[in-house]
């Protein structure tokens, strides 16, 4: 059993190339894998490995500066749910393109999730989700709002369009693992937003703490990598990937004619061409002559959220 470590963690890091080299060197030498992105705020990603590798990688990343009360949270898998580590620098951890925000400066109000079924049911609240449209399609909480947003980066232009709404409104938002919620309550506090609340640990947290029988939780989480999806008690969900759109697909999605594996799927069936679809095959039968040959398969849901 392999121990899988979401985190992130917002401090300044005066000169983040400088540590791209060692962070990767340790995760490496420990048989660690997934990805990790650095910036001028902070880190942010998601690793694989033994117990004893996540162990070294994260003291090391504790041993950063400003990183030592650095939070995670921990699943596991059966296999290795990446296919390679990768080190990135990036001029965001998390792309939101608001340079004003800053979640170091303040945040929204944190809800331990034994406490969230309570706040989101209140007749005054208002539940949004801040993930993209894709993650939301596959689980959601129970009457939370839906943004419809194809990345982080498109949530203050759907918020500028709608803040009218919510007017006298407390805002409660949840994201996978706190992150994207971490820079959109700091944006909406910007914006003059009086009471914004968000779920601490995000979803992770929340499918791994509540009972199932007392969850408002309905579907599935999404994650970025080979499982794809997590349900209650962190348990792997019953999705696969459409590797031509990197989209969520349920069993029923495989049945239908617009379903070909590594082509298409119901979601992308019309925004490819046939070229498009072409190489698409030939990439998917490269892909099944290396798995034939016994070679690393190809890391097709090793990314990041945007």
């Amino acid at each position: 059993m392999l121990t899988v470590a979401a985190l992130y963690h917002f401090t300044r890091f005066e000169s983040p190339e400088a540590l791209k080299a060692p962070l990767a060197k340790v995760a490496c030498a420990n048989g660690v894998r997934g990805t990790l992105l650095l910036a001028r705020e902070g880190i942010n990603g998601t690793i694989a490995g033994t117990r004893e590798g996540i162990d070294r990688v994260l003291a090391h990343i504790r041993a950063l500066p400003g990183c030592a009360d650095l939070e995670w949270k921990e699943s596991s898998a059966q296999e290795m749910p990446f296919g390679r580590m990768k080190v990135r620098l990036k001029a965001e951890i998390v792309t939101m393109g608001q340079p004003d925000v800053d979640p170091r400066a303040s945040v929204g109000h944190y809800v331990e999730p034994q406490d969230w079924n309570e706040l989101i049911s209140a007749p005054d609240v208002v539940v949004i989700d801040t993930r993209n449209d894709y993650e939301v399609g596959i689980g959601t909480f129970d009457g939370a709002i839906d943004p419809q947003t194809r990345s982080f980066r498109d949530f203050p232009r759907w918020w500028q369009e709608n803040a009218a709404r919510f007017h006298n409104k407390r805002i409660a938002m949840f994201c996978t693992g706190g992150i994207r919620c971490e820079k959109s309550t700091n944006y909406l506090i910007s914006q003059g937003v009086d009471e914004v609340y968000h779920l601490k640990g995000g979803i992770l947290k929340y499918l791994e703490q509540v009972p199932e029988e007392e969850s408002l939780w309905q579907g599935e989480c999404f994650v970025f990598d080979r499982r794809v999806s997590l349900k209650h008690g962190l348990k792997q969900g019953e999705h696969d990937l459409c590797h031509a759109c990197r989209r969520p697909i349920s069993a029923a999605d495989k049945q239908s004619p617009d379903y070909e594996q590594g082509v298409s799927c119901p979601r992308c069936i019309g925004e490819y061409s046939n070229d498009d679809r072409a190489r698409f095959r030939e990439r998917e039968h490269q892909i099944r002559l290396a798995a034939e040959r016994g070679a690393e398969p190809h890391p097709k849901a090793n990314r990041m959220p945007d």
